[in-house]
């Protein structure tokens, strides 16, 4: 049953930011009686969809939750209470919601109301589900996967820049579902001028998506009013150097970090990008600004699309930047899924130095009656 809760949670990963995604299912006399997950930011919880759907029926029922029901009023009322009123008669929950303003207030409300509480189950699988919301609360910053296209000799583009297209249709789209799972996605101003990206989700189909926020990294803003990146519905956010000049009208679309000999504070930029709920940030840019940031060790995930191409020794590679001269320095990293996407292979890899687990093939929601993968 806490697997099925786990699936439901899921549906929401398009949709919930910046909210955790949370599945609820009721079950009396071995029966499921009522269901739900929490669809949007704003919107009925899955306790409560999961109590309207069972009405009665809920009376002397055990919820299986994914997370610690809530125990706060903001745009709607706390599901702990919610759950003792209904008559349920016994709550297993996956994890303990460390956010401040529930981190077990929700179990307590329930065992004041005489409602059998367990906690704990699955809850391995339910943190890797939300490891991006659990990252910005418990260590003050998103979960950071960087993707990459790359050459079977490891060349993320040719010596001109020019990297379109290493991969095939197949992972250009599949790429689609890990941006809309995303709060951010993040590039740099060198990959603005040389790509031109629009960096928005495009899913080719009527899922529901929250656009993710597109955050271009342009110490000297020599991008703001240029390139696709500024076109469609999705927000455009530049971050820049405290002395750059600001063009008038751009006020409200822009942040200053420090920058330091021409490079960002990158752990001050996924800082402030908290500050702003967001959970996950996705990095698409070129090899210098991907090796800052494994360099400063932010990376929590890579994910690879290796094509079946060579590129030669003059192309780029993947990172720039690491300094690796022995052995002893290289980094290791866990490989937690591979997958054949289309002719590419798709490499989903862990930092060792990463403190929250991965799920395996996360990019997209999975229907409610496919299996669960534990981080």
């Amino acid at each position: 049953m806490m697997a099925r809760a786990l699936r439901l949670a899921e549906r929401g990963a398009y949709t919930t930011k910046p909210n955790p995604m949370v599945g609820c299912v009721l079950v009396r006399d071995g029966e499921v009686v009522g269901e739900g997950w929490h669809q949007r930011a704003g919107g009925p919880h899955a306790e409560t969809i999961a109590l309207q759907a069972a009405g009665e029926r809920a009376r002397g029922a055990t919820a299986y939750v994914t997370l610690e029901p809530c125990a706060h009023t903001g745009k709607t009322g706390p599901c702990a209470q919610a759950l003792a009123a209904a008559g349920v008669a016994r709550v297993v929950g996956a994890m303990r919601d460390p956010n401040p303003k529930v981190d077990g207030n929700g179990y307590a409300i329930l065992r004041a109301a005489g409602v059998r509480v367990e906690d704990g189950l699955m809850e391995a699988a339910a943190r890797a589900l939300n490891r991006g919301f659990l990252s910005r609360i418990e260590r003050g910053r998103p979960w950071l996967r960087v993707k990459l296209a790359t050459s079977l000799d490891g060349r993320s583009a040719l010596a001109s820049g020019d990297s379109k297209w290493i991969s095939g249709v197949p992972a250009r789209q599949d790429v689609q579902r890990w941006r809309a799972r995303a709060g951010a996605l993040l590039t740099g101003a060198g990959t603005v001028m040389m790509d031109d990206p629009h960096l928005t989700v495009r899913l080719g189909d009527d899922t529901p998506f929250v656009p993710p926020l597109r955050v271009v990294l342009d110490p000297g803003l020599a991008t703001i009013a240029r390139g696709h990146i500024r076109e469609g519905d999705a927000p455009t956010l530049y971050l820049h150097a405290p002395d750059a000049r600001v063009p008038r009208g751009f006020e409200a679309q822009h942040a200053h970090v420090a920058v330091h000999a021409g490079l960002f504070d990158l752990d001050a930029v996924l800082r402030l990008l908290a500050e702003r709920s967001i959970n996950e940030v996705q990095v698409e840019t070129g090899a210098t600004l991907a090796g800052a940031f494994l360099r400063a060790g932010l990376v929590d995930e890579l994910l690879l699309y290796v094509a079946p191409v060579l590129l030669g020794g003059r192309a780029r590679p993947l990172f720039e930047g690491l300094h690796i001269d022995a052995m002893t320095q290289r980094l290791d990293l866990h490989i937690v899924e591979t997958r054949r996407i289309g002719e590419d292979l798709r490499v989903l890899l862990q930092p060792r130095h990463a403190s929250l687990p991965v799920v395996a093939d996360a990019g997209a929601p999975r229907p409610a009656a496919s299996p669960v993968a534990h981080g």
